[in-house]
């Protein structure tokens, strides 16, 4: 099997990391693992160090920058023909790479697995969020999970200022060189978002940023507004959970 480079980056990752890196090793065929780190203060190093004795093909690098700086210097350790990003709050779904394999066709780009939250329930509600999520990325990009053919992007330069929408950047760059990116339900992640993730507050500061964006892509308020609506449903359950 083709062996392929991959790419986390971390900042206070010890929430998730050890359970993300796990999903690496037994989806992935992983020939490095490259780190990223924004110098973090809790126990993310020792776990990354956990994962270089053990499989001896960690790649561990601290910087302070954006998220954009952090992507780009992983991009230029890589050094196979395909490499994946991988955020370090997600799990991969089983036999991720062979299934996306199946799809790394000549004019192929980059594959995106769909994110799914850790906290959606019923099916119901994850056929919506599934449909929504899609056409979300569809414009807006991704790189939860993200297996990127290594030449179309060897010569992005990601502004340095991009700590969000680094991801638009990216998917937009891998169509300007005529390859297709996409976007399948399968492969997948499970996303685990912050607790913090599901506060009014935080909720707030979300909404605001993806009316930013979605303001010059109109087609994206619908999909955006039952994203919000999903959040405010699971904070309003937390709190009836908290009260019980």
């Amino acid at each position: 099997m083709e062996r392929i480079d991959v790419a986390v980056l971390t900042m206070n990752s010890e929430r998730m990391l050890k359970e993300c890196l796990n999903s690496i090793y037994i989806n992935l065929p992983v020939n490095h693992l490259i780190v990223v780190d924004g110098c973090s203060t809790d126990a993310t190093s020792d776990i990354v160090l956990e994962f270089q004795k053990k499989y001896g093909n960690v790649l561990f690098i601290q910087e302070r920058g954006t998220r954009a700086s952090a992507r780009q210097t992983a991009i230029s350790r890589v050094k196979t023909d395909w490499f994946v990003f991988v955020d370090s709050d997600v799990i991969l779904s089983k036999n991720w790479f062979a299934q996306a394999q199946k799809l790394m066709k000549d004019n192929v780009g980059a594959i995106w697995g769909i994110e799914i939250w850790s906290v959606l329930r019923g099916q119901r509600m994850l056929r919506l969020f599934e449909r929504f999520t899609l056409k979300i990325f569809e414009k807006r990009g991704g790189t939860h999970d993200m297996l990127i053919r290594r030449k179309t992007v060897e010569d992005i330069a990601i502004p340095f200022e991009l700590h969000t929408y680094e991801d638009a950047y990216i998917k937009t760059w891998i169509e300007k060189k005529g390859y297709k990116v996409l976007g399948v339900y399968e492969p997948y992640c499970i996303h685990f978002r912050a607790d913090n993730v599901w506060t009014a507050k935080k909720h707030i500061e979300l909404v605001v940023s993806d009316l930013k964006f979605a303001s010059h892509r109109p087609i994206l308020l619908p999909s955006y507004l039952v994203y919000s609506g999903v959040v405010a449903y699971q904070i309003v359950l937390n709190k009836f959970k908290q009260g019980s």
